[in-house]
């Protein structure tokens, strides 16, 4: 599901009526268009399928309204009611299932208020396995990276109309992780300030741990005017300096295969809720999609209901695999080393030892190690900020179940 894009839009057409000027202003909606907005794929994956709806919502509210208490159910041509409940602030097929061809399948809403809505009747697109992911090493606009190069042939031409998502996971690994920590202890007999212990660390991975993040923007592509119906396209770039690609990368790739009226609602949707600030003199209008309401044809609904064939690929690399010449990326973060001295003596501006006690109290700096300072007589401790000794402050150190290493 296009999420972000669809929710710019949302926002957009929401404010009709908004201040313009050059100081900082709490934007508020002066008038405001209520409509139904649903974002429904149906795929031929067997699978519980998804149907998420919601409320344009104002530009003073943080995120759209889940739309509670509707009924929610996709039909079909040969009598099959499949029934969906709520879930996590979406709606869930009770059962799996799949789009299968030959069938037309519709969208029926029906609200908590009583407002029916409805959808035109959709077919299942052409089935077209993706034949490859591959990364690729390229320079874009100047800049050395990756590519992800989806490849896909249709000998029928039947497909033309390409949409795609991904998921993509990297392995992080803590670049100054101790096995050791840093903890306060009371004060010695005859001193008012705190001591330093450096004792193991408990039970837990904190060094090495994997993020994963989805695609967030529209990705189209179309064969339309070329030769064949064979897609050589490039669905993501990576620099080679980002830190997502410093050790082992994963991408999943989805190929959805679209009809003409899906491929350009999700155009229109993409320009307008593109680049630029939504505030811009060019508001966006509305625009329909295959969706109404039964009880009132005046009523405005955003989204669409699409039915779709899908594939997927997932592709592992490593950053020596591709680039066996090159400096690895920096960190997420400058990572250098911090030196407390612990002491307390005014005139040595190497004595922080006040502040090395406040900074692991509010757990703002990890230990890194220790050495001993034979000339002034103290200990250095060598500290870091927290994402680079313990990777669990940003990610997660559980492995993913189809990470391979």
């Amino acid at each position: 599901m296009i999420l972000k894009p669809l929710s710019l839009f949302v926002l957009a057409i929401a404010a009709m009526l908004v201040c313009s000027c050059t100081e900082q202003y709490a934007l508020q909606t002066n008038t405001f268009d209520e409509a139904l907005v649903v974002q429904a794929t149906l795929t031929n994956e067997l699978k519980q399928q998804e149907i998420k709806i919601s409320r344009t919502f104002r530009f003073e509210q943080a995120n759209p309204v889940f739309e509670t208490g509707a009924t929610v159910t996709v039909t079909d041509n040969s009598g099959n009611v499949y029934a969906f409940e709520p879930s996590d602030a979406k709606y869930v097929s009770s059962i799996p299932f799949q789009a299968v061809d030959g069938k037309t399948y519709r969208l029926n809403i029906t609200t908590a208020d009583g407002k029916s809505y409805s959808s035109s009747g959709e077919n299942l697109t052409a089935v077209n396995e993706m034949q490859s992911v591959v990364p690729t090493v390229q320079v874009k606009n100047g800049e050395k990276g990756v590519a992800i190069i989806v490849n896909s042939y249709d000998p029928q031409a039947n497909s033309k109309y390409y949409r795609y998502e991904y998921e993509e996971t990297y392995k992080i690994i803590a670049p100054q992780w101790s096995p050791e920590k840093a903890i306060l202890l009371p004060p010695l007999e005859g001193n008012t300030y705190e001591e330093i212990g450096v004792v193991p660390k408990g039970p837990g991975e904190t060094r090495t741990c994997y993020s994963t993040v989805n695609s967030n923007e529209i990705i189209q592509t179309s064969t339309v005017g070329l030769n064949e119906d064979r897609v050589n396209f490039s669905v993501r770039f990576i620099s080679s300096e980002n830190p997502i690609v410093m050790h082992r990368y994963s991408i999943l790739v989805k190929q959805y295969v679209q009809s003409l009226a899906a491929h350009t609602f999700y155009k229109t949707l993409k320009q307008l809720s593109g680049n630029g600030s939504i505030l811009s003199q060019t508001q966006p209008g509305f625009f329909y999609g295959n969706l109404k309401c039964d009880t009132n044809p005046n009523e405005k609904v955003i989204g669409l209901f699409e039915v779709t064939s899908v594939s997927s690929k997932r592709i592992f690399f490593n950053f020596t695999d591709l680039f066996p010449d090159d400096p690895t990326p920096p960190y997420f973060t400058n990572c250098e080393l911090k030196l407390y001295g612990f002491c307390f003596i005014p005139e040595n501006p190497e004595c922080k030892g006040t502040a090395l006690i406040f900074a692991i109290r509010a757990n703002d700096l990890l230990y890194a190690g220790n050495y001993y300072n034979f000339e002034g007589g103290y200990e250095v401790y060598q500290m870091v900020p927290p994402i680079c000794g313990d990777c669990t402050k940003f990610s997660s150190n559980i492995i993913p179940s189809f990470w391979i290493d």
